[in-house]
């Protein structure tokens, strides 16, 4: 088993270089980089367009006008002045020492940026992740024992309905319906907490917070319990249909034992292998659109505003955590195999 964990943890660095390799040589070709960024803010007008800090040829249009030293000047100071590769292994240099480097329009370490984020996120993944869980596999197991029924049917409806409908149009639809967009103001249009969150009591900080919490979160919970929700019914029908359950049957067990004690045991294992990748995830949990629709400053939102400002030691220094984290629970989910399935084995 270490032998294999030892593969699994030296096969990441090529995949992890392979990764960023890609990403820096894309980002060099992007069109309006960060000095054309600097020199459009200088002269007053939006950088929409242009060449791309690696680029050659005709200058970008927002440079007229600017001094061609003060340009030069801009160049050193975001390091553009040196070579691709030299950056490139410099960049590898800092990563390895888990430097992520400094922001170049928020005057602030990358690291510092997405710790200032987390708080969203992780409200956002861990509601959804325990919501999800909570709804699918209860559901999931009553819709497998009375699969057919009317029951299934309805529940198939709404399972099939949230699963069609994204989350930011449910986050949309929530905020027409109960924060004051036509109908009525029960929850918050924005924000994490109240601005008088800090002179509140202890239980009126966590109303609050709840209250500004769910409605994102319903959003995200509806358009993403599907999947596990069948998930966990066809697993259990498949074992239902399995000879152990009818010998079992056979010999006279308790229905009930038959399922919680046999059938939910196995059925369970295609399910729960997943549970440690997700729950890991659910602290870098980062969406776009709700976080934008709620005015939530999470991860999802620094991640887009970095990719539109071409931010590159943001983009690249959360890539690098968030690849790495990827590549961590990965092995986590093949590893949970073995502990719900003794049976499964990686190393023959």
């Amino acid at each position: 088993m270490w032998s294999y964990v030892l593969k699994r943890l030296l096969l990441m660095i090529p995949t992890l270089f392979g990764i960023l390799l890609i990403t820096f040589a894309v980002i060099q070709f992007v069109p309006g980089g960060p000095v054309e960024q600097m020199v459009a803010q200088l002269r007053g007008r939006d950088a929409g367009g242009g060449e791309g800090p690696a680029a050659s040829g005709s200058d970008y249009r927002g440079r007229q006008g600017v001094d061609a030293a003060r340009v030069e000047e801009i160049r050193k100071l975001y390091g553009f002045d040196k070579p691709a590769h030299e950056r490139f292994i410099q960049m590898l240099g800092r990563f390895a020492r888990f430097d992520l480097g400094k922001s170049f329009f928020q005057s602030k370490d990358v690291w510092p940026l997405i710790v200032e984020k987390l708080p969203v996120s992780i409200s956002l993944g861990l509601w959804t992740f325990f919501f999800v869980y909570a709804i699918s596999l209860p559901l999931g197991i009553a819709k497998a024992v009375r699969a057919g029924t009317r029951f299934d049917t309805i529940t198939t409806l709404i399972v099939l309905m949230g699963y069609a409908i994204p989350s930011f149009v449910l986050g949309v639809v929530f905020l027409v319906l109960f924060a004051g967009g036509s109908f009525v103001q029960w929850f918050p249009l924005r924000g994490l907490t109240s601005l008088n969150w800090q002179d509140l009591s202890l239980a009126g900080k966590i109303l609050d917070y709840l209250w500004h919490i769910a409605l994102p979160v319903a959003a995200m919970v509806l358009g993403g319990f599907a999947v596990i929700t069948v998930l966990t019914k066809n697993s259990v029908l498949e074992e239902i249909r399995k000879q152990y359950v009818l010998t079992a049957r056979a010999k006279g067990v308790d229905e009930r034992s038959v399922l919680w004690r046999h059938v939910f045991r196995n059925a369970m294992i295609p399910i729960m292998t997943g549970f440690p990748a997700a729950f890991v995830g659910a602290f870098f949990t980062g969406s776009i659109l709700i976080e934008t629709l709620f005015s939530l400053d999470g991860l999802g939102l620094l991640s887009y505003e970095s990719v539109i400002r071409r931010d590159y030691p943001v983009v690249l220094g959360s890539l690098f955590l968030f690849t790495i984290i990827g590549l961590f629970t990965t092995l986590l989910r093949d590893l949970s195999y073995l502990w719900v399935d003794p049976r499964v084995t990686y190393f023959d």
